[in-house]
């Protein structure tokens, strides 16, 4: 399977355990940058823009295994025989696909509002509108977030999604390549199939946003039967941005927990 070089940011001194943070659909290591600030008191953190994401190389393909191949090559490259790894959204659906299929290679395994199964939902709309978004007649970036307020009513998601268009040489362009996503999407929103696989028996820990719901127990039990499931009140599935000083207090009690 061909995988790319990933772009990463890295946090905190060399001695500490490291810890791999994955980002969602349409973020990238960015996102993650105050979570991971905190985190770095206490581990070697890094954070990865995964493929067509973020600063990292784009590619025609856009499924867990492919990108889980990516993980397990930037892991090579700094010679993490394992690492903690946690993922939110699209990036934790990467962490269980990873420990799934290499537990040997995941310390603790941390999975942030999203389950493992395929999800019903679609993207179509969402992409759609950030494709038919004419960039030629747009002079700044409150601009594009009027345009886009029909079809895309939520002005946070807006403003998250809107991270990803970018001023090169006067004109706004896109960072990410919506075609690419258009055709990917429904990888991003299904799980690949498991019925294969072990369960994994390591530690794992499930955050979930009281309102959000992604994500159950129930969803968690049959592949990840040791698995610890918490809720986070007044959050949904961005509960890391929602509420960053619980999420982090949750995040650091797990990891510095004994297994």
């Amino acid at each position: 399977m061909e995988s790319v070089e990933l772009v990463y940011e890295e946090l905190g001194k060399d001695n500490l355990v490291p810890l791999i943070i994955l980002h969602g659909f349409f973020a990238s290591s960015r996102n993650w940058r105050k979570i991971a600030e905190k985190l770095s008191a206490s581990f070697h953190v890094y954070v990865l823009d995964m493929r067509n994401h973020g600063l990292s190389p784009h590619h025609v393909l856009m499924d867990y295994p492919s990108m889980t191949a990516d993980v397990l090559r930037f892991m090579d490259a700094h010679a993490l025989s394992a690492a903690h790894i946690m993922g939110h959204s699209m990036g934790g659906k990467i962490a269980m696909w990873l420990a799934l299929n290499h537990p040997e290679r995941t310390n603790k395994l941390l999975v942030v509002d999203i389950a493992p199964k395929s999800y019903t939902h679609s993207f179509d709309n969402t992409i759609r509108a950030l494709i038919e978004l004419p960039l030629d007649a747009i002079h700044n970036r409150k601009q594009a977030e009027e345009m886009l307020a029909e079809r895309i009513p939520e002005l946070d998601y807006r403003q998250f999604l809107l991270q990803n268009l970018a001023l090169d040489n006067g004109c706004y362009k896109w960072r990410v390549d919506l075609d690419v996503f258009f055709q990917m999407a429904p990888n991003i929103a299904a799980f690949p199939a498991t019925h294969h696989l072990i369960a994994n028996q390591g530690d794992t820990l499930f955050i979930a946003g009281a309102d959000s719901a992604y994500v159950t127990q129930d969803d968690t039990s049959t592949l990840f039967p040791n698995a610890i499931f918490k809720t986070i009140a007044k959050a949904g599935h961005w509960l890391h941005v929602q509420q960053p000083e619980v999420f982090t207090e949750v995040v650091e009690n797990f990891l510095q927990s004994e297994s």
